[in-house]
Formats: C-alpha cells, structure tokens, sequence
C-alpha cells in the first residue's frame, strides 16, 4: 500500500494600495512542496482591503480540486473576517456589528464560496517585518501597481 503523504498547500498573499482608495495591487505564492507559483493582479480605483481579499481569492482560485490550505497574510482585515466576523455578517444578514453594510461583500462572498471545499488555517504574520514570502508578495503587489499606472497612462496619452 504506497499512500501519498498529504501535503498543505501553502499561500502567501498581501495587498497594496498607492493611495487609499487608489490603484490597488495583490501578490500571492503558492508553494505545494517543492512547486511554487507566484501570481498577481491589479486595480485601478480600489482600496488596501479589497486587494489583500484579491491577493487569497485568486490563489484559492488556482487550485483545482479540494486541499488543506495555510493561508498567511499580514491582514488582520482578512484573518478576522473569516474566522470571527463571518458568522455574524452571515446571521444579520451581511451588516456589520454597528448595523452597517459589509464592506466589500462582493469579495467577502467570493471568498466564503471559494473557501468552502478546502480545509483551512488562517496565520497571521507582521508585515514588513523581514518574513521572505511576505516581502516577495509585497514586492509582486507593487510591481502590478507600477505595471498598472504605466498601461494607464499610455492609455491616456495616446487615448
């Protein structure tokens, strides 16, 4: 009987913002043992909390059948909403504890149903604190915000 050990698929996500709200970039790395992938993305009008929800959304979104996932990020933002807010945004029908819409819903519910098939474990780290993986997805955040002004201002130059 040859069984595979099961392995966690590790992400490390983070997000950044030039300007608040502003153009908005994620970074997330991917590592299921030896494999590593990094990914990013960005916005043009958005805020830091919507781009660390993009940052996990999108490396959730790269796998492609149920795993045991560690999620780290240096979001409380993050971490909180899905393991002590969630139940409470669910239960008073997506308000807040002050009777408030949720903030970005729209993310938040992406997440949850992304979320759902995985087994996962939420870990907080320090940001900018020397943690390698962090400071790379830092670093992949910024460079799409860079890439994202550059396509937009050819675009309004040459418009």
């Amino acid at each position: 009987m040859n069984r595979k050990k099961e392995t966690t698929v590790e992400i490390f996500a983070d997000g950044a913002c030039s300007g608040n709200p502003g153009i908005g970039g994620y970074g997330s790395i991917l590592r299921y043992g030896k494999e590593v992938k990094e990914i990013s993305g960005c916005a043009l009008h958005t805020t830091n909390n919507r781009m660390e929800l993009m940052a996990v959304i999108e490396a959730i979104r790269q796998l492609r059948r149920p795993c045991k996932i560690r999620v780290v990020t240096d979001s409380n933002y993050v971490i909180k909403g899905m393991t002590e807010w969630m139940p409470g945004w669910i239960k008073r029908n997506w308000m807040n504890s002050k009777k408030k819409p949720v903030l970005n819903r729209d993310l938040w519910e992406m997440l949850l149903e992304l979320a759902e098939p995985h087994e996962i474990e939420w870990a907080w780290i320090r940001g900018h604190s020397g943690h390698k993986e962090n400071e790379r997805c830092d670093e992949l955040a910024r460079k799409a915000i860079k890439t994202c002004m550059e396509k937009n201002t050819k675009r309004l130059r040459h418009g």
